[in-house]
């Protein structure tokens, strides 16, 4: 179990030196304060590195991992389940979003098939790690067993730690899989225990009706199944998705690696409430890319105590709202490297 000892591995941010980056923010040449919330992510930043000022993290990838969901057969996506391969290709094709956005932000973008249903594409961009064709209709029974979550986990530690070892200062999770916002929208309901047609979103685009069905299936799928929010690997294996659990495995990894987890819309968001249950620490790591327009991930970012970066109504996942926010993120760190000191620049402080 990979997952298990790199879970092991995680330490909190650097208390110490978060504390001598606010120090540090108050020298630069500008009135204390000024810069808003970068200052907050530059000093965050210093606490993960352990270093301040922090190093800049230029070198970037975004991780798309892709499967299916059985709970699609209950009519509760805009699409068919043949979509996901659709989508892949599309990605792999460098036509997707994400790719776009990648190119943008001079990311690498690498697609990994968790749980796809139907065949793919030969590609040798493509990594396999298929732990199944699509997961179990969650709203009948779990959706994977024990031994397929702990297979999901340890896809995504290997596949961060790969990338990790090419060279990278910090990582995106995302996803593509049709169906993906129904066990995400469970794994909230049950780590913050709201209701779930309290927050239930429209997912790809389905009316006020099936919107009402999916909150009522994402209900029973709790109820049969029971999930033990105590236990992140329990939640995952009763209501989660492939692609879910390597997205959790993927963040313990670059929490390992003390580097910044840059965390998309809610289905990413669900995976790192996974991660954050069976590593506590690894929240110290976490960034929130953006606030997707899913109701249920304003709370996934709350019990994760974590603040937007965008507010930009999207909901299309891929990791394209964490792609956006890399270069504020970079931006945080390199204002901290590079900026002027006021002693440097024989700037006078401000009056008392």
């Amino acid at each position: 179990m990979e997952y298990q000892k790199t879970a092991a591995s995680i330490r909190a941010a650097d208390s110490v030196i978060t504390k001598a980056a606010y120090a540090y923010h108050d020298k630069l040449k500008k009135p204390p304060g000024s810069l808003g919330r970068i200052e907050s992510l530059g000093i965050r930043l210093a606490g993960i590195a352990g270093r301040c000022p922090p190093p800049v993290p230029s070198r970037k990838a975004v991780l798309v991992f892709a499967a299916d969901h059985g709970v699609a057969a209950q009519a509760i996506s805009a699409y068919p389940r043949e979509a996901t391969v659709q989508m892949v290709a599309n990605v792999l094709q460098g036509g997707a979003a994400v790719s776009v956005l990648g190119r943008q932000v001079d990311a690498r973008v690498v697609v990994v098939d968790a749980g796809v249903a139907g065949d793919l594409p030969e590609d040798s961009a493509l990594v396999g790690g298929k732990v199944g064709p699509g997961t179990m209709d969650i709203s009948a029974g779990p959706a994977m067993t024990s031994e397929q979550a702990v297979q999901a986990l340890d896809l995504g530690v290997r596949v961060a730690t790969h990338e990790i070892e090419r060279g990278l200062d910090m990582l995106a999770c995302g996803e593509v899989g049709v169906g993906n916002t129904t066990p995400a929208t469970a794994i909230v309901a049950v780590f913050t225990g709201r209701p779930p047609a309290s927050f239930t979103g429209i997912g790809t685009g389905i009316d006020a009706e099936a919107v009402r069905r999916k909150a009522a299936l994402i209900a029973e799928a709790i109820a049969r199944n029971a999930p033990d929010r105590a236990n992140g690997l329990d939640v995952l294996a009763k209501i989660g998705g492939f692609e879910i659990g390597a997205m959790a495995g993927a963040m313990l990894a670059g929490a390992a690696a003390r580097i910044p987890v840059v965390l998309d819309g809610l289905i990413s968001t669900s995976a790192a409430l996974i991660a954050a249950s069976i590593a506590p620490a690894a929240r110290d790591y976490f960034f929130a890319g953006h606030r997707s327009s899913e109701p249920s991930h304003t709370f996934a970012l709350s019990h994760l105590g974590l603040e937007p970066l965008l507010i930009l109504g999207m909901r299309l996942g891929e990791g394209t709202g964490a792609a956006l926010a890399f270069g504020i993120i970079e931006a945080a760190a390199r204002l901290m490297a590079e900026m002027a000191t006021l002693e440097g620049a024989r700037v006078s402080a401000a009056r008392a």
